[in-house]
């Protein structure tokens, strides 16, 4: 690893230390002490998304058919599964580590390097992961809900997780240049096919909701929660509510 890797993971590590060693409870409250900042964030993303993101991501759903976009999309998941398999290991867990490693080589070999998808029909799924999940594994907290330039709505420890994620991702630094840009390039573009499939769906949170910021973030920490596992607390607020409905109606 690079003396800049490590700097960068070293980094991280001891920023998350500090965020967990005094961590609170996780509960159906949001803990968002940053929320001015985050706001200004918010306004920054949504105008990147506006000028930039949306056109993009129109222009790229409608030049590359649905095929095509798939085979990135195959690309991106494969060229992630070493990151995967090392998240897998990092946190115990040995039977998904098998899996996305026999994933791995099943499309290696028969999906021609991950262009396509022959391991899901074979019934090996991909199993997702990522540092955050890791670091919640190894019992450290939440956090406050931050809102990162660029990348969007996340927390203290999925922030530092998003360091790690890039500063020890196997394949960039096994990888020569320019090589090792490919995994970055195809996520890139499939985000961007992400963002053209669910356009509407995004675009309700982001310019039909009464308050973007807010329905981004609790959409966020729910999806986040119930991905982790994360039992929530009770408090005065519905869980049941609807993230949707204009929080100054009457």
């Amino acid at each position: 690893m690079s003396t800049g890797r490590k700097i960068v993971a070293f980094a991280a590590v001891l920023s998350l230390t500090a965020c967990a060693s005094s961590r609170p409870a996780v509960t159906s409250d949001i803990h968002d002490p940053y929320e001015d900042a985050n706001r200004n964030v918010h306004a920054f993303n949504l105008a990147l998304d506006r000028n930039i993101v949306r056109p993009l991501s129109r222009g790229y759903g409608t030049a590359i058919p649905e095929g095509g976009r798939q085979v990135v999309s195959n690309v991106a998941e494969h060229l992630g599964l070493p990151a995967d398999i090392l998240n897998n290991v990092l946190q115990g867990d040995l039977r998904n580590a098998g899996n996305n490693t026999a994933r791995f080589v099943v499309n290696t070999v028969f999906g021609v390097f991950g262009t396509g998808d022959m391991a899901t029909g074979m019934g090996i799924p991909l199993r997702k992961t990522d540092f955050g999940e890791t670091f919640h594994v190894w019992g450290a907290g939440e956090g406050a809900y931050v809102e990162l330039p660029v990348f969007g709505p996340s927390t203290s420890r999925d922030t530092v997780g998003t360091v790690l994620d890039f500063a020890l991702d196997p394949v960039s630094i096994v990888l020569p240049r320019p090589e090792s840009y490919v995994g970055t390039a195809a996520t890139f573009a499939d985000q961007l096919g992400n963002r053209y499939d669910f356009a509407d769906a995004v675009d309700s949170v982001l310019y039909e909701s009464a308050d973007s910021y807010a329905q981004a973030r609790i959409l966020y920490l729910q999806n986040r929660r119930f991905e982790l596992g994360v039992t929530v607390e009770a408090s005065d607020v519905d869980p049941f509510s609807d993230p949707f409905a204009d929080p100054f109606a009457q």
